[in-house]
């Protein structure tokens, strides 16, 4: 059996029999099989950071449905320790950082991430998901956005109104403009050390971004991907980078000024709007309504076909418009996969 380089050729925006597929948090509490292991193994950050037990988690959808593409099972939060930040997951809460980071003298005390130091397991968890994978998918690593770790770090959690970085913003620009400059050097290096341990693309998680302003995208979250995108495309210019926001289609064209090479687009926005207003020279990715894989399945068909036609043979990654949600079907989640792989 040949290789699967499908994901990585549309990424490069070539035109396909079909698109390639995998689905956002698609190693996670939808399937019966991470339920089992959950109760064995209660804390998140135990399961994310043993290597065996990430690699068994991120293998599951792989064995399962035999997706295109195969995404290490991780948080976003995960370099934060390495920085300076701890942090904890709460099941029913969320993530909880403990002081929130609000102050200069915090922010002075921040230092450089050294991946192979603090972050050892992750390396461990690519290189095993490339052995296990072989050539069969495509390996996809993951990080979170400057703005959207700033937002957790600043927050002190998850939020809906966003009120202490964006007072920062308000009150403080030139402390905000620091930390996000901080967490823009420790991803980019974080992304290429993903890269050397195995990773053939990486996503970049701004889950945060769409709740800012169109000038406020532009002031506070647009320079420091950019930073971090071109960092890493003058070391690994073959390695695509994604970027995904929720809440993005009033930013799309914004998105596409930070030089990523394949924009994530939500289900808020239809698929052929997103490609006109972001240009041919950008691969995307999406964007079913994850709420879809609740309906019957001649529904599901009917609109997994209308999305890959609206975007077109070339360059298109098929996909949901945010993660699988943890009540979704799974019988409904493989149908998903059989339908766009049987287009």
């Amino acid at each position: 059996m040949g290789g699967n380089d499908r994901l990585l050729r549309a990424a490069r925006g070539e035109t396909l029999d079909r698109p390639p597929v995998w689905m956002m948090r698609q190693a996670g509490r939808y399937m019966q099989a991470y339920r089992q292991l959950r109760e064995r193994y209660p804390d998140f950050r135990e399961r994310s950071e043993n290597p065996d037990i990430a690699t068994e988690i991120s293998l599951q959808p792989f064995h399962a449905f035999h997706p295109d593409g195969v995404i290490m099972f991780s948080d976003i939060l995960t370099p934060l320790p390495g920085m300076g930040i701890d942090f904890d997951i709460i099941e029913s809460r969320g993530p909880l950082i403990d002081p929130p980071i609000r102050t200069k003298e915090q922010i002075d005390r921040l230092h450089t991430l050294d991946p192979e130091a603090s972050l050892p397991f992750v390396k461990k968890i690519l290189r095993n998901l490339r052995q296990e994978v072989k050539d069969q998918a495509t390996v996809l690593g993951f990080v979170g956005a400057p703005w959207t770790l700033a937002a957790y770090a600043i927050e002190g959690k998850s939020s809906k109104d966003f009120i202490m970085i964006k007072s920062m913003g308000y009150q403080a620009p030139q402390l905000l403009h620091k930390f996000l400059e901080i967490l823009a050097e420790n991803i980019a290096i974080y992304i290429c050390y993903q890269i050397e341990a195995g990773a053939q693309a990486v996503q970049l998680f701004d889950s945060w971004a769409g709740n800012l302003a169109p000038l406020e995208y532009e002031t506070f979250a647009m320079p420091y991907t950019k930073q971090i995108v071109d960092y890493v495309h003058d070391r690994y210019p073959d390695v695509p980078l994604i970027l995904y926001i929720c809440g993005s289609a009033g930013i799309l064209e914004r998105m596409a000024k930070t030089g990523v090479d394949v924009i994530s687009v939500d289900w808020m926005v239809s698929m052929a709007e997103a490609r006109s207003r972001i240009g041919e020279n950008i691969a995307v990715q999406g964007n079913l309504d994850p709420c879809v894989l609740f309906a019957p399945q001649s529904y599901i068909r009917e609109q997994i076909e209308a999305v890959v036609a609206a975007a077109g043979p070339k360059g298109h990654i098929m996909n949901l418009g945010h993660g699988i949600l943890s009540t979704t079907p799974e019988e409904n989640a493989r149908f998903f996969f059989e339908t766009v792989k049987s287009l």
